[in-house]
């Protein structure tokens, strides 16, 4: 538990590092995203964004494990 809390707050404090390069990545508008925009209502739902992290990060753990 400890070796996996470390290693979070290394990845947590690169991320925040590599910020400025990681917001030029599309996610958040890949197509497939809803996005509704209506007179004073704004609706974002990036579910084809949600659906690509968690096949990235099913495999990333997957391969960790074996």
């Amino acid at each position: 538990m400890n070796r996996f809390l470390v290693v979070v707050g290394i990845l947590c404090v690169l991320v925040g590092l590599g910020w400025r390069w990681f917001a030029r990545i599309p996610f958040g508008r890949l197509p497939g995203d809803i996005h509704i925009v209506r007179e004073g209502f704004s609706f974002h739902f990036p579910i084809v964004t949600c659906i690509v992290i968690s096949i990235v990060v099913s495999a990333l753990l997957w391969i960790l494990r074996r």
